[in-house]
């Protein structure tokens, strides 16, 4: 292997690369602050990101139709294993190598949808809200509902990023709820919390993700624990995780323990439990050949066209430039968006005032996540803060 530094850089960038890694190395706060190189940005902002949650539509609608709170927890598992791969592999394969998002806006929106397919209307439709909440710090707000089967999921995510080792490690703070309501009309609820991030690669300038450390899924009288274990220097295999079922404590106890291994973007089996008489050869997902549908972004304004606070048309220019190798332009046009936000915020300190919210409202101690989080002793923070979406979704998404 080759120990050219930037050696998968282009070479009139590998000059900024360097300054870039050394930045890096010396910085003592959040990397997320950084003024990253041009040709490493995504021409994606932030706000997209909660879509990967679904670009499985079929597989989050199957939730609902799981025969039993067993079989439905081993569905939430299905489906949080086969969110990975889009979140954390697909900027890899469709560029190159993982690619830093453009940090949102205050008051940044996105809106999307899934329609039904024809050939399976039963699957009903799945609708996407996203709002940026905080700028400093940097935190987005989402909710994505299944309003015919009876699923949303809420939650929100925001980063902490620090330097170790070669690597940047993105400590991932918030949660999501997933909420199951039944005809009977009694809510089943899931907590998930978020895997710790540690983006390898940056010596040779071909940055990669490897999930660390441990995501649970709490809910339904169960508790799931998925441990990823990746790569390391001499040993191990890339995006590898291992995944425990069991009934939560106070529960009945006892009960068949569910074990599934394997890597989430690729293949993963079940190597124990009764599901696996269920499955094809053992096979609890095959990421490969699970392809995923992408969003339809909706415009949220009352005629249904896009307002300027709508991701894809305020990244428009820059998103242009970075897609077709015109940084100067991308790095002009995403100037003038920063510099204008300063100045909204200059003026509202002038003014007396604050940015309001449009689609959530903070609650300082989210209940459902304090009572789940108390089912694993382990789980930390005891509490955490939440966003309350406020059931007002645009009417171009109202059916």
């Amino acid at each position: 292997m080759s120990e050219t530094v930037g050696e998968a850089v282009p070479v009139a960038q590998r000059s900024s690369w360097s300054s870039f890694l050394k930045s890096i190395a010396s910085f003592s706060g959040d990397l997320s602050s950084l003024t990253a190189p041009p040709f490493i940005l995504s021409p994606v902002s932030l706000t997209e990101f909660p879509a990967y949650w679904c670009e499985h539509p079929d597989v989050f609608a199957a939730i609902a139709d799981a025969p039993d709170d067993e079989a439905r927890v081993l569905a939430v598992l299905k489906w949080f294993i086969g969110t990975l791969k889009d979140q954390y592999t697909s900027r890899n394969e469709s560029m190159g190598s993982e690619k830093k998002p453009l940090n949102p806006v205050l008051g940044e929106l996105f809106y999307g949808t899934w329609p039904a397919p024809a050939s399976n209307p039963g699957q009903g439709k799945t609708t996407l809200l996203v709002e940026q909440v905080s700028h400093h710090p940097p935190i987005t707000a989402y909710v994505i509902e299944n309003k015919s089967k009876g699923l949303r999921l809420t939650g929100h995510n925001a980063q902490k990023t620090s330097f170790s080792g070669g690597s940047i490690i993105v400590k991932q703070i918030g949660h999501a709820i997933l909420t199951y309501t039944p005809p009977s009309g009694n809510p089943v609820e899931y907590l998930l919390t978020l895997p710790r991030l540690r983006i390898d690669g940056l010596w040779y300038g071909s940055p990669y993700i490897e999930l660390t450390e441990t995501t649970y899924i709490v809910g339904g009288g169960f508790v799931g624990t998925i441990e990823y274990k990746g790569r390391g220097y001499f040993s191990g295999k890339s995006h590898s995780f291992k995944a425990h079922v069991v009934r939560a404590p106070g529960m009945g106890g006892g009960g068949e323990e569910h074990v599934v291994e394997g890597t989430w973007h690729e293949k993963s089996k079940v190597v124990k439990g009764g599901s696996k008489k269920h499955q094809v050869d053992g096979t609890f997902h095959d990421a490969v050949e699970d392809r995923k549908k992408e969003v339809g972004a909706v415009g949220g304004e009352e005629d249904g066209s896009m307002g300027e606070f709508e991701t894809r048309k305020l990244w428009a220019a820059v998103a242009k430039g970075i897609r077709e190798g015109d940084f100067e332009t991308a790095s002009r046009e995403k100037s003038r968006i920063e510099n204008d936000q300063r100045q909204r915020r200059r003026d509202e300190v002038a003014a007396g005032t604050t940015w309001a919210l449009r689609h959530f409202k903070r609650v300082e101690n989210d209940e459902v996540y304090e009572r789940l989080a108390r089912v694993v002793p382990k789980l930390a923070p005891a509490t955490e803060d939440c966003y309350v979406f406020q059931e007002n979704w645009p009417r171009s998404m109202v059916e």
